[in-house]
């Protein structure tokens, strides 16, 4: 099954073709970065503008570096939520227009869901179930216990801000680049992770959930207070900044893997999951394999993930193939696919 993927949740416009969820024969990603990267962050209005700039121009570089054409296609995935409303309206309504033309039907992708499935895209060899997932991006922060692609269990999920958004605001205390993650590991390089001791958030508390919002009122005031000049702790403040947000992460994980004794695999995904440091913290810590997605293009936002997520989706369930298409700004996962390890999801209806 060959299905055409479109994913505009936020600032990037992507399109890719994808074979039986796991072979990616195209993926093309166009990104407002460079242009939010001098503001400083994402504008809505202007991300979509500059999508309906990019979407015929994105769809037609993956069918021509795929080689294929619409008589290849089987469906069309999209996404239709959460993300920014103007940016998933630019693809949604792309997806109703080109099923309609080319009479092929739509698979409504929950965008987590494309996360959690990005680490079968070009795998060498298959993700096992029972799996741990951690999916962690600018948006949210989710633990997952997984028995297929459509059944699962949140374990835990952010109380405020996401691991991706403690990057950020982190990066900008600190005075460095948006987007905050890949800013604050270059300079963390050259820094001392043990320099500085930020508290683990709700460390006595029994829970799998996670919180970064106090982290980032402790860098303001570690800032505030430095003896000497910013630049010259700069390096060890993001090395430790870095270390307290995937202490956090992986301490939950091997919190999970004691409550589920039967997960095979733990995987990461999500825009974090690019984070080296945190992929080496894990890999040391965590006596399970690890997977992460192959590709760093395929942690970021990405339409190959969608289509991946769409095939298992019709495998799973086919009712997903006469899904009505509603746009959703905010919805979560747990409502729209995983209600629970044994009952069907509910379907989204306008």
């Amino acid at each position: 099954m060959r299905i055409f993927g479109i994913e505009t949740s936020c600032d990037e416009t992507a399109a890719a073709i994808v074979t039986d969820g796991t072979h990616v024969e195209s993926s093309v990603i166009a990104t407002s970065r460079t242009v939010f990267k001098e503001l400083g962050g994402v504008i809505p209005e202007e991300a979509a503008r500059r999508q309906l700039q990019c979407i015929i121009p994105v769809v037609q570089r993956a069918f021509s570096d795929a080689k294929r054409s619409w008589k290849d296609i089987d469906a069309i995935a999209i996404t239709y939520g959460p993300g920014l409303l103007g940016s998933l309206i630019v693809g949604t309504t792309a997806a109703r227009t080109l099923a309609s033309l080319h009479g092929l039907p739509v698979i409504c992708v929950h965008h987590t869901l494309g996360h959690l499935t990005s680490t079968w895209l070009d795998a060498k060899s298959s993700p096992q179930f029972p799996c741990l997932t951690l999916s962690a991006s600018g948006g949210h922060t989710d633990l997952w216990y997984r028995t297929s692609h459509t059944t699962g269990e949140l374990l835990g999920s952010t109380r405020d801000d996401a691991a991706g958004e403690a990057f950020d605001k982190g990066s900008s205390l600190l005075g460095l680049a948006y987007p905050g993650g890949p800013a604050i590991a270059a300079c963390a390089s050259e820094g001392d992770a043990s320099a500085f001791r930020f508290s683990a958030a709700m460390r006595e508390e029994d829970t799998l959930d996670f919180s970064f919002s106090g982290l980032k009122t402790a860098l303001r005031y570690v800032i505030r207070d430095l003896k000497e000049p910013l630049e010259m702790r700069r390096a060890d403040l993001a090395a430790s900044f870095q270390h307290a947000i995937c202490e956090q992460l992986v301490s939950r994980v091997e919190r999970a893997l004691d409550l589920q004794p039967a997960t095979l695999e733990v995987h990461v995904v999500g825009g974090v999951s690019a984070n080296l440091y945190l992929r080496q913290m894990l890999k040391k810590r965590i006596r399970l394999p690890v997977r992460t997605p192959v590709s760093l293009s395929y942690c970021t936002d990405n339409a190959a993930m969608i289509a991946a997520a769409g095939f298992f989706l019709a495998q799973e369930r086919p009712e997903a193939l006469l899904r009505t298409l509603a746009t959703q700004a905010s919805t979560p996962l747990s409502s729209a696919i995983f209600r629970d390890l044994s009952m069907p999801a509910a379907m989204p209806r306008e």
